[in-house]
């Protein structure tokens, strides 16, 4: 049975994006209309009647596999394979990074721009631990605590999925910001500096001196999938989108391999970040 099970990255519950609830109407409606329910449709496509259910009240974004086998079954004549493609193309609340956290555990290659901070699979404890202190508002403790433990869960990807291939493209400025003070930037850099010694990861920091370059519109993630689909993930002020649409994600990659090509290398990258820490 292929099920996922609630990711522990986020606390708050997904809320329902009108192309969810759309696409879960038609998919309840197709269903219903083969003669099946939840439970009897659950060991024909393989999938549990709780992921059923959560994909037909739009709490779920459908995998490829669930579209394709629903598509035999349901004899759904290729409408559900057309509606998916138009899931999720409009921005959703930050609590999308739930799904975005599930295909990450997933994926076979995943690029990240970063120019705000250090995206969270390299974060040091005292870094990540330094954001959620003074986030506004203000977190509890337990929240702290709670967000803190879950970012160093999920950084065990790096070395659980050692052929994934992680791609990290970061503004030098941010390595600059002194963020918790020079202690904990010097742990910071230690900490990507021991990611870099990955062979499923690299690192290239965009100097400052390049003055215009291809991710000036803000930060973006991409990932791709054992299916090779590729999906792409953009956060903003608690915003975020969830993006599926391949024009979309074709723009993105393209920016995404002109980065590449106008950060330094990883070689340089690591002996500007050892000059950078050195001078702290």
């Amino acid at each position: 049975m292929e099920d996922s099970s609630t990711d522990t990255y986020d606390s708050a519950r997904p809320e329902p994006s009108g192309s969810l609830r759309t696409f879960g109407a038609v998919y309840q409606g197709f269903r219903e209309n083969a003669g099946f329910t939840q439970e009897a449709l659950s060991p024909v496509i393989r999938y549990s009647a709780h992921y059923i259910g959560s994909v037909e009240q739009g709490r779920r974004l459908p995998s490829k596999k669930f579209i394709d086998r629903s598509e035999e079954a349901l004899c759904a004549n290729g409408v559900l394979r057309k509606a998916a493609k138009r899931l999720s193309k409009q921005p959703g609340l930050a609590r999308w990074f739930r799904e975005w956290a599930e295909l990450e555990k997933q994926a076979i290659n995943l690029y990240t721009y970063e120019c705000r901070l250090v995206p969270g699979l390299l974060q040091s404890e005292p870094y990540a631990r330094t954001l959620f202190e003074n986030r506004v508002p203000l977190l509890s403790e337990e929240e702290v605590e709670t967000q803190v433990a879950a970012r160093l869960e999920r950084q065990k990807l790096l070395r659980d999925r050692p052929n994934t291939a992680f791609s990290f493209v970061i503004d030098e400025h941010v390595f600059l910001r002194p963020t918790g003070g020079p202690d904990t930037v010097r742990g910071l850099i230690d900490q990507v500096l021991e990611c870099m010694t990955l062979r499923n990861v690299d690192v290239q920091v965009m100097p400052l001196r390049r003055g215009v370059h291809a991710g000036l519109n803000g930060p973006m993630q991409l990932l791709e999938t054992p299916d090779n689909q590729w999906f792409g993930y953009c956060e903003g002020q608690e915003s975020s989108q969830f993006i599926t649409d391949p024009q979309t994600i074709s723009t993105l990659y393209m920016r995404y391999a002109k980065l590449l090509s106008q950060a330094l290398t990883p070689e340089d990258s690591w002996s500007l970040l050892k000059q950078i820490r050195g001078a702290l």
